[in-house]
């Protein structure tokens, strides 16, 4: 889903990611005076107004295409027009949407997927017909549509219509965590017959088109036809503020009752003072290093071992972070789905560290760490780590690069770098970085037996059996693995204090981020 950005691939704003790999939560949006944050004062959602919520976004390139969301600007748009055959929960296990639920056959290769009673804006079902020609759309070879990696397992030559409101997807092979699939980000249902994006584009979503102009504003207003139930809101606008500073302007000024994307330091200067919530998604992004494990000197598990060791990850939160977040145990999806929270808490062991870096030969070891300030604290965990590792006797050599290349080039360059990622399931995390042809496999870890195990966790039917798999995999990545995860980073956002209805458990990326349809102003 996504790649070491937060979600998109190569442009400033996303992950997942998310992310990677994705949503946006509305959290914790209190009035100040005791009330429940998701009613009114008198505990009641309030119909009508217009919510206006401020992201960075991408300029004139801008488009409302949702198989081209990349920034989280587009992938809010996105949502409030469109939706997905699943999304996420805020475990990152897929939940029904346009899908009212699927079944495998025996092997896993086969499923069948039942669509519910939905309409478009125009009035017109929403058809099997509709769905795969969506899929068949993204995985166009001549297009570079977002979800078109993650759509990769299916056969789309041999999935068919079994009626209009029933599809049998047959896949290239066996996939147990086919339902992730469906909820892959950027994967939206679209009209057999969709054209025009930018100037009447249709959709299922909440909202309904008004008005759009790239690099400024979008403007959408209440679907009352929705399937899930028509949103409080008469109107929903999106604006564009590129800078943090121009975004909390206009919260305090009462210019957008909505500030995407703030920084710790904002939020504790703002925190329950009063003027506005700051809302804190958790979970939202791994913090980490990436050693190539590819070559010299992190070829040699034990210098992986001891840079494992040499981080103290609190002071690394901390510091980089400014506390905003938790520490992390070197595995990916802290809370997710299959998680393997059984390991041990890693804790800093200088000693330990310099016995095995002595054991591999690299007691005086000299290692460049790349960085940038693409992404909020990158630059500040660089001189962190260099700090930590100077006790160790590792000499770390920071080098900034640039914003605008740097997911880029540390995909195949250097040996370690600053890495962030989005909300994704595990699943999705290693199949798309951590096999040997993943596209994305930015520590260059290519190991066989690895992938085989991937493939037998596929196979596994039973859910038990197949958590047993990822876990093995799992405990092998915080042996020897060369993700360095040193925590997990609150994604914050800042809100008006009469924004209710907010979901507040909920990491980016998932179904309840960037949910307006729920949303109200009381």
């Amino acid at each position: 889903m996504d790649d070491a950005r937060f979600p998109g691939p190569h442009r400033r704003g996303f992950l997942a990611a998310t992310t990677g790999a994705a949503a946006l939560a509305l959290t914790g949006c209190g009035s100040g005076t005791g009330d429940d944050p998701k009613t009114g004062g008198d505990g009641r959602p309030k119909k009508g107004g217009r919510l206006r919520a401020a992201f960075a976004g991408g300029g004139a390139s801008e488009t409302l295409d949702p198989h081209l969301a990349n920034l989280f600007a587009d992938a809010a748009r996105a949502k409030a027009q469109y939706d997905k055959l699943a999304d996420y929960g805020p475990d990152l296990s897929a939940r029904p949407r346009l899908a009212t639920g699927w079944e495998p056959n025996n092997t896993l290769d086969r499923w069948q997927v039942t669509l519910r009673e939905a309409t478009f804006h125009d009035g017109s079902p929403v058809t099997a017909d509709d769905v795969l020609h969506s899929y068949r759309r993204i995985v166009d070879p001549a297009k570079a549509f977002r979800a078109k990696a993650s759509l990769e397992p299916i056969d789309l030559d041999a999935s068919r219509a079994t009626g209009e409101r029933s599809i049998e997807f047959v896949l290239k092979r066996p996939t147990a965590e086919f339902p992730n699939v469906l909820a892959a980000f950027g994967a939206y249902i679209v009209p057999e017959d969709a054209d025009d994006f930018d100037r009447k584009p249709i959709g299922s979503g909440p909202f309904r088109f008004v008005s759009f102009t790239p690099g400024r504003s979008a403007v959408f207003r209440r679907h009352d036809a929705y399937w899930d139930g028509a949103p409080h809101l008469d109107e929903i606008e999106f604006v564009v503020a590129n800078e943090e500073s121009a975004r909390v302007n206009a919260l305090l000024g009462g210019q957008v009752e909505y500030a995407h994307e703030l920084n710790p330091t904002t939020a504790r200067a703002h925190e329950n003072q009063g003027r506005i919530e700051i809302v804190r998604l958790r979970n939202s992004a791994m913090q980490a290093f990436c050693m190539k494990t590819d070559r010299p000197p992190f070829d040699d598990a034990r210098v992986r071992q001891a840079f494992f060791l040499i981080a103290d990850r609190q002071e690394l939160v901390d510091s980089a972070l400014s506390g905003a977040g938790v520490v992390g145990n070197d595995l990916f999806g802290k809370g997710y789905e299959y998680y393997a929270d059984g390991l041990p808490q890693r804790e800093q062991d200088l000693d330990r560290a310099r016995a095995l870096l002595k054991q591999a030969g690299a007691e005086k070891l000299k290692v460049t760490l790349d960085t940038s300030a693409v992404a909020a604290g990158f630059t500040e965990a660089a001189t962190v780590f260099r700090d930590q590792a100077a006790k160790a006797g590792v000499t770390v050599e920071v080098r900034t690069g640039s914003k605008d290349s740097y997911w880029a080039d540390i995909l195949d360059n250097g040996t370690l770098c600053c890495y962030r990622s989005g909300a994704m399931p595990i699943e999705a995390h290693l199949s798309q970085r951590l096999l040997t042809d993943s596209t994305t496999n930015a520590t260059q870890w290519r190991h066989k037996d690895f992938d085989a195990l991937y493939q037998q966790a596929q196979s596994t039917r039973d859910t038990t059996g197949r958590a047993a798999v990822y876990e093995r995999m799992q405990r092998r990545l915080y042996t020897e693995g060369g993700f360095l995860v040193w925590g997990f980073a609150d994604w914050i956002i800042g809100t008006a204090t009469n924004v209710k209805g907010v979901e507040t458990t909920a990491p980016a990326n998932t179904l309840d981020w960037a949910r307006f349809d729920r949303v109200w102003l009381a």
